[in-house]
């Protein structure tokens, strides 16, 4: 694996555990897809960093159980914003 590759792989594992991240925003942080998140934390970390990668999927794992929730309070709040705008 290219150096460069495990080093993202490290920034993204870090990011995302300080910040409690998602794969979205650490994708916009980082300018790549949501994709390479995903595999970079998933796959290429636990060759690098065994101890690094089960944390940062323990984030990945609540933010993946909570998306529902996130999900429907981002509808709640549109169809209110529309209602005060008079939509």
């Amino acid at each position: 694996m290219k150096d460069y590759i495990e080093e993202r792989a490290i920034l993204i594992a870090t990011y995302i555990i300080e910040h409690n991240a998602t794969v979205r925003q650490t994708a916009k942080a980082f300018g790549v897809s949501k994709s390479t998140v995903h595999k970079d934390v998933t796959d290429r970390l636990s060759h690098i960093n065994h101890a690094l990668a089960l944390e940062a999927r323990k984030v990945l794992d609540l933010n993946k159980a909570q998306r529902h929730i996130r999900g429907g309070l981002a509808t709640k709040e549109k169809y209110t914003h529309r209602q005060k705008s008079g939509m």
